[in-house]
């Protein structure tokens, strides 16, 4: 992975980041729905157990930790959260980069810091909630986490606005559309500045 040259590949590498809440899977999934944009997401790799419904090689690549230990050197990025082991596999990203289709990986701002290490032309968005208030309401309105989870997600997401200042575009999700059109609009004006480009 050492020796990939990540710069002239024509696809772009988007790296989306947000707390809990924020609507992060929302405005993916609509992302992925418009015909406009070559995009497709990131698969990663996790040592957690499959949850109902989830499907090896769609929603993760289920892998058992010493699996994991012998990809490490193949990832883009890896974390640890709540006991299991995160990561994004490289060559599945750089081949779809190197087809001219934009990748983005819905990760978190370590994650997200790591993959500008090694991809310097990556493109960082942090997606928020219009305040911690209205995070806070969005997190209670699921219904599926104790009030434990809650605090320990709103205090994560206080830390990761910290780091988020060294992102490159803040997208406020107060209104799902028009956040879908900012994004898409950001996405397409930087693909066809880099098609220009000699």
């Amino acid at each position: 992975m050492e020796e990939t040259d990540w710069t002239d590949l024509p696809g772009r590498l988007i790296v989306l980041s947000g707390a809990s809440g924020s609507g992060k899977s929302t405005l993916v999934k609509r992302l992925l729905g418009r015909p406009d944009l070559k995009l497709q997401v990131s698969v990663s790799a996790t040592t957690r157990p499959p949850r109902p419904g989830e499907v090896h090689g769609r929603d993760y690549f289920f892998v058992s930790p010493e699996e994991f230990e012998r990809q490490r050197g193949l990832l883009l990025e890896s974390a640890e959260v709540h006991g299991h082991s995160y990561g994004t596999p490289a060559e599945p990203v750089r081949e779809a980069l190197a087809r001219g289709i934009s990748v983005i990986l819905v990760i978190d701002v370590q994650g997200g810091l790591q993959v500008r290490e090694k991809v310097p032309g990556a493109l960082l968005v942090f997606v928020q909630a219009p305040g911690m208030d209205v995070l806070e309401r969005r997190l209670r309105a699921r219904g599926t986490d104790d009030e434990a989870t809650i605090r320990r997600r709103l205090a994560n997401a206080r830390r990761e606005l910290e780091l988020a200042k060294l992102y490159d575009i803040h997208v406020i999700n107060d209104d799902l559309d028009r956040s879908v059109d900012e994004l898409a609009g950001i996405l397409t004006l930087d693909h066809s500045s880099r098609s220009e480009r000699p």
